[in-house]
């Protein structure tokens, strides 16, 4: 049974439960499981040596996510190649495949977390009412610690871009 969070974040007013622990600044990254289009299973090993960006969105089919993975597709481009921004949601494959190339997403890679909610368990952003991750944003270093974490107070809001840019060019 996962740990029950009431009342840290709001879906248009009215409050929701998240799942899981809160990962917090200083944390070692929790380890997850998601897919990528019907390749292999993907998890935080598989980024090592690079800063990471978890840009976590309710579905990118929503017009706020559909900016804040548009934002940080733009960004990507001038924070290098050892940067890897990550959109994650619990859309499936084919919808993330097919929004990637309709919208000209190419700098952020994708993944899905629908199989077993392993992401938003293990950071805490599994919203128990809907089963869609919470909107929020984690930078995690080269040595897989957590360097900033929002989960952004009303879903319907936008992230503080310019707080998680900073963390990962000091992180870079």
């Amino acid at each position: 049974m996962s740990i029950e969070r009431p009342n840290v974040v709001k879906m248009k007013g009215n409050p929701v439960t998240l799942l899981g622990n809160e990962v917090k600044v200083g944390d070692k990254a929790p380890d997850f499981t998601a897919v990528a289009g019907l390749g292999a299973p993907v998890g935080l090993s598989d980024l090592k040596d690079k800063v990471k960006v978890f840009n976590v969105v309710l579905s990118v089919d929503t017009p706020v996510c559909d900016v804040q993975t548009k934002r940080f597709n733009k960004e990507a481009a001038g924070l290098g190649d050892g940067v890897e921004i990550v959109t994650l949601s619990m859309d499936l494959p084919f919808a993330l495949k097919r929004y990637c190339a309709a919208e000209g997403i190419d700098r952020v890679k994708t993944l899905s977390d629908y199989q077993n909610a392993s992401f938003g368990e293990a950071y805490g952003v599994l919203i128990k009412e809907n089963r869609l991750l919470a909107r929020s944003i984690f930078v995690v270093d080269k040595n897989d610690k957590v360097r900033h974490a929002e989960i952004v107070g009303e879903i319907t809001q936008e992230p503080n871009y310019e707080a998680a840019l900073k963390a990962v060019r000091e992180s870079i």
